[in-house]
C-alpha cells in the first residue's frame, strides 16, 4: 500500500524535482501524457521509475500531480 503524502509535502517534493531530476515538472507532466495509456496510478509511478529512474516519492508526486491537474481541465 502506498504512503499518502500531506499537500505540504507533496509541494516540497515537486519543489525539489527539477534539481533532483535536471528536467522541470512540466517536462515530467508531458512525459506522462506522451507516455504509455496506464489506468492505475501505481502503473503510471512504476512506468516513470523504471522507464526514467526516478525516486518513488518524485514518482509518486509527479503523477499525483497529473491526475490533480488533469482532474481541473475536466472541472472547466
Amino acid at each position: 500500500m502506498s504512503q499518502v503524502f500531506s499537500e505540504e509535502t507533496h509541494q516540497n517534493l515537486l519543489s525539489r524535482i527539477p534539481h533532483c531530476t535536471g528536467r522541470e515538472v512540466s517536462d515530467w507532466l508531458r512525459a506522462v501524457d506522451d507516455g504509455p495509456a496506464l489506468f492505475r496510478f501505481e502503473e503510471k509511478v512504476s512506468w516513470l521509475r523504471s522507464e526514467h529512474n526516478l525516486a518513488y516519492g518524485h514518482a509518486k508526486a509527479i503523477i499525483h500531480e497529473y491526475d490533480l491537474r488533469r482532474a481541473a481541465r475536466r472541472l472547466l
